[in-house]
């Protein structure tokens, strides 16, 4: 067994050796908090999460770091903007995130630093370029020097001569118009931190090399965080951690963007849909399937359409799912292994496609078995998918989704499942003195309402239909 991944610095595919035997590090750029989540920024903590799970289900011992950027200009621009605290607006916005990634479904992280509880860290850092011919204060900011590392722009595959970082703002002392902030020189009204080079607050690619090594050392398996990320945040992330004596990340994994109307959803582009809107029309393991499911290195194009075919796709799944409990009299317990064709795809660069199809064929030949009243069969595929759910994070029947809608949506459920065998009742009665049009026409109505009527040997069953 090889999980091989795609590595954006060697640009392909590679088997993965993990640095220690057994083990798996990773650290993901999380959450900048100047606003709330859109579904484009819950995706890559997602794709990650389902990263994560298959390297447990394969045995490794997972140490995963998803930081918090708690400071930075667009979290001190808000603060200007709607004169709050800087601290309370990224703090407000720090749990609506993990409110997000929680709602759908996403383990917590093994650590969740925040970059403002690791100043110092940076500052031994910037100490430590400094004195290797790295970096230089200047006017109370430090810069590095990016011409001092050879290997600068490797990952992006730049030519420095051809590079034009944007102009930063009221930065002054530059060597090099190419030289970027590690520490910005402190303003008035702005929050600041005392270091020996002046008063300041830090970079935000300082943050993410500092608190990498603070957690995971001097060397790790996995860096990973969005597409846009590449340039600069990452090819800076590099270039301080490598130039300060670290090996840093061993491979490079970049999730790609959610896009409406062909631009990265963007929250600057006005194009962006809130996780907590979504999650008030949609249920939140619908939003996992319809954002989880895809190649991590795919582009989604949202559309209503897209996740009204999510929802009935995995409204099969469910069906079939709720069909084989019935028929057992009771639970299920997962498979101890996923089905090989399954393990195959996900072992692969994380294949989930490949391996959602596995659960889909799993699903049809349990289908085929209830038909058939085979119902050792049936239970044994319901085994194998809700072992290949649970590495996915959508088996329907793991008691997170169970909780998620708490105490009244189990009373309501019940208050419906009264009514609705009310008028199953009545049809059933119609069907027994012959009156096919009026069945019909119960039926008919119930569809009409958003309830799929199936009839089985053991009777009429509901289900909620897709939208």
């Amino acid at each position: 067994m090889t999980i091989r991944l795609y590595d954006t610095s060697a640009r392909q595919i590679r088997d993965f050796t993990p640095l220690v035997p057994g083990c798996v590090s990773i650290y993901l750029c999380g959450a900048t908090v100047q606003a709330a989540p859109h579904i484009g920024h819950i995706r890559s903590g997602l794709n990650f999460d389902i990263m994560r799970r298959w390297f447990a289900y394969r045995g490794y011992d997972v140490t995963f770091v998803r930081n918090v950027t708690d400071i930075d200009d667009k979290i001190i621009a808000k603060s200007a903007e709607q004169g709050r605290p800087w601290w309370a607006i990224g703090y407000e916005n720090e749990r609506a995130f993990n409110d997000g990634y929680e709602a759908l479904g996403c383990l917590p992280p093994t650590y969740e630093p925040r970059a403002t509880g690791h100043v110092t860290e940076m500052v031994e850092m910037m100490r430590g370029l400094i004195e290797r011919g790295h970096a230089y204060a200047a006017d109370g900011s430090v810069y590095f020097d990016v011409r001092s590392f050879p290997g600068y722009l490797s990952l992006s595959n730049q030519d420095i001569d051809d590079l034009r970082q944007p102009p930063e703002e009221g930065i002054t002392g530059k060597r090099d118009p190419r030289d970027f902030a590690m520490w910005k020189a402190s303003k008035p009204g702005e929050p600041d931190w005392e270091t020996p080079w002046g008063r300041g607050r830090p970079g935000w690619h300082l943050e993410c090399s500092a608190m990498a090594h603070r957690y995971l050392g001097s060397a790790f398996d996995i860096h990973g965080g969005g597409l846009d990320l590449v340039f600069p945040h990452h090819e800076n992330e590099i270039a301080q951690a490598k130039a300060f004596g670290d090996d840093f990340a061993r491979y490079w994994a970049h999730n790609a963007w959610v896009t409406m109307s062909g631009e990265k959803m963007s929250k600057s582009l006005g194009n962006s849909v809130l996780v907590s809107e979504m999650v008030r029309h949609w249920r939140p393991i619908v939003l996992r399937y319809y954002l989880g499911t895809p190649h991590y290195r795919s582009m989604i194009e949202y559309s209503e359409e897209a996740l009204r075919e999510a929802e009935s796709a995995f409204a099969r799944i469910e069906g079939f799912v709720q069909r084989v409990v019935e028929k057992a009299g009771g639970p299920v317990a997962p498979a101890e292994e996923v089905p090989a064709a399954f393990a195959e795809a996900m072992d692969d660069d994380f294949g989930v496609p490949g391996a959602l199809a596995v659960v889909h064929t799993t699903v049809r030949q349990g289908n085929s078995a209830l038909a058939a009243d085979d119902k050792e069969a049936a239970v044994a595929r319901l085994a194998e998918v809700r072992a290949m759910l649970g590495v996915l994070g959508l088996d329907p029947l793991d008691e997170r989704w169970g909780a998620q809608g708490g105490d009244r949506e189990d009373d309501l459920h019940g208050v419906v499942d009264t009514l609705v065998r009310v008028v199953l009742g009545q049809r059933e009665a119609a069907r027994g003195r012959k009156d096919w049009a009026t069945a019909d026409a119960i039926r008919d109505q119930l569809n009409q309402s958003g309830l799929v009527v199936e009839d089985s040997p053991d009777g009429p069953r509901w289900s909620l239909g897709p939208r």
